[in-house]
């Protein structure tokens, strides 16, 4: 366990544990965090260990892989049912809404991509300890619309008067096929995996009922 030291000003150094199983990964926040004050009081491997850890070691806040083998979000989930002033951000490999959603809806105050980069982490921390949340700019609409009672669906009335309905992150990708753009540049717009876009490239031409890119963009224009 890495000793606290005093911060700047006489305050305590923020404290963080991560629950990863990437060992890569959390060396690579390690350096981050305490390149810039920030003590990595622990790091844990499983969700049983985090709920233990969180009572052990009694972090401000606790960055969480959301694929923890024993489940991220429901560990998160538990700690803070009885351990409410812990902050917790959750990290993902790719941005999923739905996770997202979950995580939000059990007190997550962030949820971000494991690949943010290590510059930035030591100040994202220290706003989500003043309160801030951490959510990547395309999940906001995402959180706005459930907030508004818009659920994680759309409608859309294609050409030949078909009613289609699609979820939130289909549509995101189905804009970025109007713009031109490519599979690479739309996962790297919407923060995901290029497989990923092909999975909903291939879920929203189902619902169109076309079989490329060209017929489903002919079938948008002609509505």
């Amino acid at each position: 366990m890495t000793a606290v030291e005093p911060a700047l000003g006489g305050r305590p150094a923020p404290r963080v544990l991560v629950a990863g199983h990437d060992s890569a990964t959390i060396n690579g926040i390690r350096i981050a965090l305490e390149d810039e004050g920030i003590v990595l009081c622990g790091q844990v491997a499983s969700a049983a260990e985090l709920v233990e850890g969180v009572s052990r070691l009694e972090p401000d806040l606790c960055l969480v892989d959301v694929d923890l083998p024993g489940g991220g979000i429901v560990a998160a989930a538990e700690m803070r049912a009885w351990k409410s002033r812990v902050a917790v951000v959750m990290l993902a490999s790719e941005l999923n809404e739905e996770d997202f959603l979950r995580a939000i809806a059990v007190g997550a105050i962030g949820y971000l991509p494991k690949s943010i980069s290590p510059k930035r982490l030591p100040a994202v921390v220290r706003a989500v300890l003043l309160g801030e949340p951490a959510i990547p700019r395309p999940l906001v609409a995402v959180l706005m619309n459930r907030l508004r009672g818009g659920g994680t669906r759309r409608h859309l009335v294609v050409g030949d008067g078909r009613g289609v309905d699609l979820t939130s992150r289909e549509w995101e990708v189905l804009d970025a096929m109007r713009d031109g753009l490519t599979t690479r540049e739309i996962a790297a717009k919407l923060l995901i995996a290029d497989v990923t876009v092909r999975r909903h490239i291939g879920a929203v031409l189902k619902k169109l009922r076309v079989q490329n890119r060209r017929e489903a963009l002919e079938l948008l224009r002609s509505a």
